[in-house]
Order: C-alpha cells, then structure tokens, then sequence
C-alpha cells in the first residue's frame, strides 16, 4: 500500500517514494528489503501516474539489480548515505523523455566550465545586506522566484510552501537591497542522512553582475558545516555557464548529468550534479 507519507509496505520491501506530478517523474528516495519487488512496485506507481521517468536513488551494493531491470547511472553524490555515495539510476517509459537535443552543446559547456580558473571575488555593493532568512521574508522570497522563474520544479511562488521548507528544516540566506530581496539561496537538509542540496538560487537579472550567489553558498556550507553536515551537492542547469562555472570555482566537482529532469522555464531540462566535501577545508 502507499502511505500519505510517501512509503511502499509490502511483507518483504520497504521504498519510499516522491510522486513529482508537475515532472511526471517518480523518485524512490530510499529502498531496503527485496529490491526487486521494490523496482516493481515504483514500476506500477508509474504506470499508474503515467509519469515518464523513474529516478532511484541506489547504492553500490544494488547497482548490478538496477542495471538488469533497465536502469542506467546519469549521476554519483559522494558520501551522502552517511559517508557512501549515492548513484542516481533512471529509467525512462518514452522515447522523448529518453532524448536530449541539447546534450553536446551541454557537453561543451561543461568543457568550457572545467577550464576556467578561479576568478577574483567581486565585493557585493555596500547597500547590499546578506543575512538569514525567516518566516517574515516569505513573502519577500516568494516574489523573488516569482520574478526570476515563470515555472520552476517546486512552488516557490507561494509563501505558504516556503514556510512549510522553513519548517521541515531548509535553510535559506537572501541579499537585501532597500527592504527588498535581490538574490537568495537555499539548503535543504537531510537530517537523516546529514546531507545537503544547495539549490533554489536566484538573482533579479539588473543584480547579476555582483556574483552575489558566490556569497550565498559560501554562507550556506558555513553554516551547514557549523551543524556537523559535510556532504553538500547542487544540481544545476546544463545550459547555464554561469551557475555550473559558480559551483565549479567554489570547489565543486562535476558528478553527471541528470536527462531530461525538470521543468524549468518553458521545457524539460538536463541537469548537471555537483558534490562537494565540506571537511576537506
């Protein structure tokens, strides 16, 4: 049966499922017991949502399993099951969901990020504050993702959704300019696993050219640091320069490519993951 929570119980498997309506994607975030009941059970949840892309967080010891029932390996996180990586195995239920018409521009782009050198930091404008956000800036975030995406993977434009984050544990910073938020960020925190995923970024386009993000994410890894988290990962828009470059110059290292993962803008988009090891300085 599937519980309002998201798990799959049956006598001999448990999974725990993200059913991503908006993607048409489902994702099993976790799965013990026997994992080939477990990878037919998520297979019927997609027949049944007509979703077009099963997404299974495995790990090593389940890799040969996955492969024999049609998954492949887009992407690795290190360490993010308590120390042991995570693989990410997708499965893909249409041709069109299978293919990416953007994939060598992607390639070349990763190229390029991979040669550049780290750049001198840019000092944010001195109107410019950097500090924590809270319940009271919900508001003020939710109109920043309103501004910057016309559609975007999570409802980021509803104040309420942000305040459920807040509660379940995410982390946000935002830069403020004359009471209004210009750029933000977030982590969001497995607290299970001690894990992060640094994501929601986003700058009005007329502040883009402070590198503000820089600052954001560097505030983010210090505070998850402080709580004892060191696997931190971000998975950012294969067609964006800017943001991989940002990841690749803070010591990020490229870790894969997500297909076809999320609607982003106006389509379906790949995603690049970067994994970064916080104590190693």
């Amino acid at each position: 049966m599937v519980a309002d929570n998201g798990l799959i119980t049956t006598e001999n498997c448990t999974s725990e499922i993200y059913i991503d309506v908006f993607n048409k994607r489902l994702r099993v975030d976790d799965m013990r017991g026997n994992i080939v009941e477990a990878i037919e059970k998520a297979e019927e949840l997609v027949q049944a949502y007509q979703a077009e892309k099963l997404i299974v967080k495995g790990r090593l010891e389940q890799y040969e399993i996955l492969v024999e029932h049609g998954f492949q390996c887009e992407a690795v996180i290190d360490s993010y099951f308590l120390g042991s990586n995570l693989f990410f195995f997708c499965k893909y239920f249409t041709n069109e969901r299978r293919t990416s018409n953007q994939w060598i521009q992607e390639d070349q782009i990763v190229k390029q990020v991979l040669a550049t050198k780290g750049q001198k930091q840019i000092m944010p404008p001195t109107d410019c504050q950097l500090k924590k956000c809270s319940y009271k800036d919900a508001d003020a975030l939710a109109s920043l993702y309103r501004k910057v995406f016309q559609i975007y993977p999570t409802p980021l434009n509803d104040p309420q959704y942000i305040r459920k984050t807040l509660d379940e544990g995410t982390i946000y910073f935002g830069f403020f300019s004359n009471g209004e938020i210009i750029s933000a960020a977030s982590a969001e925190v497995n607290s299970i696993y001690k894990n992060a995923e640094l994501t929601d970024c986003a700058t009005l386009p007329e502040h883009r050219k402070h590198g503000l993000m820089k600052f954001l994410l560097e505030k983010l890894e210090e505070e998850l640091k402080s709580s004892g988290i060191y696997c931190v990962y971000s998975i950012a828009r294969s067609l964006s320069f800017g943001m991989n470059a940002a990841l690749h110059q803070l010591g990020y290292t490229y870790r894969g490519r997500l297909m076809n993962n999320c609607y982003i803008f106006d389509k379906l988009e790949d995603m690049n993951v970067w994994v970064k090891n916080l104590s190693k300085g």
